[in-house]
């Protein structure tokens, strides 16, 4: 082994599907799989069939090893030693770019809970987001519990870490995208925008929503239709149903 690989940081990877999907996606190095062994052992066979494939070793440990290594319940008896998750750079974001090829992206301020970053990840890439952008401040990090979080989505998408959400929306401007705010206060419907521009979606995190610098840099704000005495919705549900109505403008 490598003085590079002995030196390069690693992560646990757990759950049936980010292990799946991580290697599908061909974009970490994978150094061990462990696998508590159970009478439906049968449900790692995909995964154990991609394994033999690139001679990756495999362990079997016992129930509570799995849940010291993951440090969580949530492992479904498998976990991975991996490398980091891959960012991508946001210039490489920026550079793919292009009017009806890549014209929509996903941008997230203020999204410090992992399982709603997990959530909006992996409808961003149900509904064929270019990217996802967020802070490196104030936000949740691309861990293995938003790996989880996603099914696996967190694997193919392309994630970058902005330090000034301000100038990556200057920027992101430049390149021809209109900056949508969604905003539980916006007098504008959800339904009643024009979705089929290149756009670049902002969703705030829960509670705070968007920060209101972030906010006077947006293009336009956008609501979404709510019945009296019912609180918003969280912000993953929220910009579910946004992405949704991108999708449904540009294809149906």
């Amino acid at each position: 082994m490598s003085e590079v690989r002995i030196m390069m940081k690693t992560e646990i990877l757990y759950g049936v599907h980010p292990v799946f999907e991580a290697l599908k996606a061909g974009r970490r190095e994978f150094f061990e799989v462990y696998i508590v062994r159970e009478k439906d052992s049968g449900r790692y066979k995909n995964i154990t069939g991609l394994l033999s494939l690139r001679k990756i070793p495999v362990k079997t440990v016992k129930p509570v090893q799995m849940d010291q290594m993951t440090g969580s319940a949530l492992h479904q008896g498998i976990g991975a030693r991996v490398s980091e998750y891959p960012l991508t750079p946001f210039d490489d974001i920026l550079n793919s770019i292009k009017p009806g090829v890549m014209d929509f992206l996903i941008l997230l301020d203020n999204m410090v809970d992992p399982q709603n970053l997990g959530a909006l990840v992996r409808t961003a890439l149900c509904v064929g987001a270019g990217g996802v952008v967020i802070t490196k401040d104030r936000s949740a990090s691309p861990t293995p519990a938003v790996s989880k979080a996603s099914a696996g989505a967190l694997e193919h998408i392309s994630l970058s870490k902005t330090t000034n959400m301000i100038n990556a929306l200057k920027e992101i401007r430049d390149k021809g995208l209109w900056i949508a705010g969604l905003d539980a206060m916006a007098d504008m419907p959800v339904y009643d925008c024009d979705f089929r521009s290149p756009i670049a979606l902002v969703i705030g995190g829960e509670g705070k929503g968007i920060r209101p610098l972030v906010k006077s840099n947006c293009d336009f704000l956008v609501s979404i239709p709510q019945k009296k005495g019912i609180s918003s919705l969280n912000a993953s549900v929220a910009g579910a149903v946004v992405m949704y109505e991108v999708l449904r403008q540009r294809n149906y």
